[in-house]
């Protein structure tokens, strides 16, 4: 009997198709669903992916909790529907299985404004502090970091931070700045942002609220401070939908990547949601231009084709292990609702835990 393994391998050495090859005809819902039979694989989307993609995975949720429950799987392959920085940390904690992604130039905005030269540099001119580096971030720049924290669990992570230890916050400046605000600590930002949520319009937002009034809106803490001082709600992409599912509003206005409009609407579909405006108030320029690289013609190819497929050196990725293992550490028990994402995180750390045995 050939395992999935074995037909991964087979498919590697088959010549390898490009868009301009596929039948046009061609079901790619179907092969999809086949190829990740033939090669043991778990398909992962992120919330800010299309929604097609969305519904043909076998999770869908923000970064470090799709990569936990893939590493919580027996799959051999992960393919990772998101973008690179996303894949990387499926590979740090899954060494053993196969990452691939639909686009290698899916990269990010956030992660490009701090190089891993720059940012080993600025830890330099600050000795005495300690480095809590969000997770949207290349895997040196995790390598070059002491503890990794998600928008979910940074204020967590920060409240166990003794008072009078210096903190230096990387790379997102308007999420390290609502932290510090948070947490009443003075920090020290690296100055970078995501183009995504530097779109949104103070003016046309205010204009929006006042054409509905009964709506709440709810922001990423990635939004500039003038967009989060107008939200009624400010959290990750998971807490974010949380809100808009349980706040008794009807309708919602939505202040992060507009991809996330879609799980909201098959969770609530009596509701109304609408994205937060960009600078015009009509254009879409707070789509992320890299998540939109992924399409279900470039998921099938990647599957096919067996890549592009995510490899680090074993030195960066146990390096760049070791601050996530310290946020898995720091990070709060999941509440009930979060269980299987709990027990994903339960499994990873149990198996970091054997193989250091």
């Amino acid at each position: 009997m050939t395992t999935g393994r074995d037909n991964s391998s087979t498919l590697e050495k088959m010549s390898v198709l490009t868009e301009n090859d596929i039948d046009p005809f061609l079901d790619l819902e179907e092969e999809i669903n086949r190829l990740r039979r033939d090669m043991n694989a778990v398909v992962l989307a992120h919330y800010y992916q299309d929604g097609e993609i969305q519904d043909i995975a076998d999770f869908v949720g923000d970064s470090l909790d799709l990569s936990r429950k893939a590493a919580a799987t027996d799959a051999d392959v992960i393919v990772f529907c998101g973008v690179r920085f996303m894949a990387e940390v499926a590979k740090i904690l899954s060494p053993e299985k196969k990452v691939i992604l639909p686009d290698m130039a899916a990269g990010c905005s956030l992660e490009e404004t701090c190089p891993p030269e720059q940012f080993r540099a600025f830890r330099a001119k600050h000795p005495d502090h300690i480095a809590i580096t969000y997770i949207n971030c290349s895997a040196e720049v995790k390598a070059a970091s002491d503890i990794i924290c998600t928008s979910s669990n940074a204020e967590a992570i920060i409240d166990q931070i003794p008072r009078d230890q210096p903190i230096l916050f990387a790379p997102d400046r308007h999420l390290g700045a609502y932290l510090a605000k948070k947490s009443g600590r003075d920090m020290t930002l690296w100055q970078g942002s995501c183009i995504v949520h530097e779109q949104f319009s103070h003016r046309e937002l205010v204009r929006l609220k006042s054409e509905h009034p009964d709506a709440p809106v709810a922001a990423h803490p990635e939004c500039p401070d003038e967009i989060l001082r107008l939200a009624d709600h400010v959290g990750s992409t998971s807490s974010i939908l949380n809100f808009v599912g349980s706040a008794p509003a009807e309708t919602f206005i939505v202040a992060t990547e507009p991809g996330i409009i879609h799980q909201m609407q098959k969770n609530s579909p009596h509701k109304t949601f609408i994205g937060a405006p960009g600078a015009d108030g009509q254009c879409s320029c707070n789509t992320c231009p890299f998540m939109a690289l992924n399409t279900m013609e470039k998921l099938y190819l990647c599957m096919r084709n067996g890549g592009p497929e995510i490899t680090l050196p074993e030195d960066l990725r146990q390096r760049a292990e070791a601050p996530l293992i310290r946020m898995l550490e720091m990070s709060p028990v999941a509440a009930p609702a979060d269980a299987e994402s709990a027990n994903a995180e339960s499994s990873v750390t149990a198996g970091k835990a054997a193989a250091a045995q």
